[in-house]
């Protein structure tokens, strides 16, 4: 299922069962790749590119406790809530995105808000 509203584009991810705490997936959302991770009921999206090395955030490792994802390159960690780079050798975000569960599946809607279009300049301003 696909909706768009406005500028903002809602796709479902998944079954709430088809991925379990700590893993990762990644799916592609009009050719933006998109990572999506579970922590216990909580569910995060963000780009799936690391802004360092260009690698897929979604072969990385989830830290549960810090809500964090690392890099599986050079082990740069992005914030799941926010995409923010929070250690070397990424300095640039990646951009978050809203996830919603509905009954047993689960969705994300891609925006293009402030917020997202900010760290999207930031990157190509640092690139």
């Amino acid at each position: 299922m696909t909706s768009t509203e406005g500028a903002n584009k809602t796709m479902k991810l998944c079954e709430l069962d088809d991925l379990a705490s700590g893993e990762v997936a990644r799916i592609d959302v009009d050719g933006l790749a998109v990572a999506y991770a579970r922590v216990g009921d909580q569910w995060f999206a963000i780009d799936d590119t690391c802004t360092h090395a260009k690698v897929s955030l979604a072969g990385g490792i989830v830290d549960e406790d810090e809500l964090t994802i690392e890099c599986p390159k050079h082990g740069a960690l992005f914030s799941l809530e926010t995409g923010a780079a929070l250690t070397f050798p990424a300095i640039k975000p990646v951009a978050s995105h809203t996830v919603s569960v509905n009954g047993d599946e689960v969705f994300v809607t891609i925006s293009t808000d402030a917020d997202n279009q900010d760290a999207d300049k930031q990157n190509e301003a640092t690139s």
